[in-house]
């Protein structure tokens, strides 16, 4: 492992990103999202995603060229065409519309179409939580999961994300996928020759397995059964038929480098609290619930967990594997 600053991981991250073809703007946003996710302890959606998305800037999977634009509004509600590049700038003005559009109209849904992965759902969230509201995310991505009751990869893993401000404390955070674990897990057992428990995955003709091999080019099972496939459901028509993107199964996978054009979508809803009860009553019926909760010994806040390793990263650094560091610097040369 290799010890970093958080500013040259960005720096690094930001130039490979750069050689490969994407804007400036592009880069510093992407890279701004893949910080924070190994800040907060979540890999899967760091840095080491920097090899992927640069591979699809240079077949054409992503367009570096492309400027998010806001292609529709009415009051309280907007649509951004991130216009196939990667996703983050396309958020980036995405959150800013929902935030400005919620203080004027007390609530904003703001969607963004033709876009591609948007990283850690609760990362978008940070700039609404600070500004004193409520907000929500959900994206969906390419198929993984099938309906209920079906064989074939359909909807894709679909995360949720929502951030709830707190008075003088960092916010109740919660985001996960609808997938009973991550694909990464897979992977991982695949990796190491290893089961994995039935319940989940799906082989490719449908059967319950323990083969992760299978499982990896079967399907993933939803978390709750029935209800986390009727929650992938709601995401698919609040981020793609709202919006127009792609369904999941459109979209091709993020982990092959040829296909096509994902153009999935996302979505954003912001509350100002003060449209409601109003922002004392809110933030005191906050602290009302956590208190309760926190009553039980070894209950603990969402988004605490992160938070405490971000606030640690950014004095400390982070731990980077040697590989991920070395594909980054090889990038960034290319430039």
């Amino acid at each position: 492992m290799a010890h970093i600053e958080l500013d040259a991981l960005h720096e690094l991250a930001s130039s490979a990103l750069v050689a490969a073809g994407a804007n400036p703007d592009m880069a510093r946003a992407t890279a701004n999202a893949l910080v924070y996710a190994d800040a907060q302890g979540l890999a899967s959606h760091g840095v080491s995603r920097v090899p992927s998305y640069a591979t699809h800037l240079r077949n054409g999977r992503a367009v570096g060229s492309a400027q998010p634009r806001v292609a529709r509004e009415r009051g309280g509600a907007a649509l951004v065409d991130a216009g196939a590049g990667l996703a983050f700038p396309a958020c980036e003005l995405a959150i800013k519309q929902a935030i400005d559009r919620a203080r004027a109209h007390g609530v904003a849904f703001i969607g963004v179409t033709n876009s591609h992965h948007f990283g850690v759902a609760a990362y978008h969230l940070e700039s609404i939580a600070r500004a004193g509201m409520v907000g929500l995310a959900v994206g969906n991505s390419p198929a993984a999961m099938p309906a209920w009751g079906g064989k074939r990869a359909l909807f894709g893993t679909n995360p949720i994300a929502a951030a709830f401000p707190r008075r003088d404390q960092a916010p109740v955070v919660i985001d996960l996928s609808l997938s009973e674990v991550a694909r990464g897990k897979l992977m991982t057992a695949a990796r190491d020759n290893k089961p994995i428990p039935l319940g989940w995955a799906l082989d490719a003709e449908g059967n319950p397995t323990t083969d992760p091999k299978a499982g990896l080019t079967g399907s993933m099972l939803p978390m709750g059964g029935v209800k986390g496939a009727m929650l992938a459901i709601i995401v698919e028509l609040l981020a793609c038929a709202l919006t127009g993107a792609h369904f999941g199964f459109e979209a091709d996978s993020f982990f092959t480098e040829q296909g096509n054009q994902a153009r999935i979508g996302q979505a954003f809803l912001a509350i100002d609290p003060e449209a409601l009860a109003g922002r004392e009553v809110y933030l005191d019926r906050v602290e009302t619930l956590i208190s309760a909760m926190l009553v039980d010994e070894g209950v603990r806040v969402p988004g605490e967990r992160r938070q405490r390793l971000q606030e640690q990263a950014h004095r400390q650094g982070l731990e980077i594997p040697d590989g991920v560091l070395a594909q980054l610097r090889e990038l960034a040369d290319k430039g």
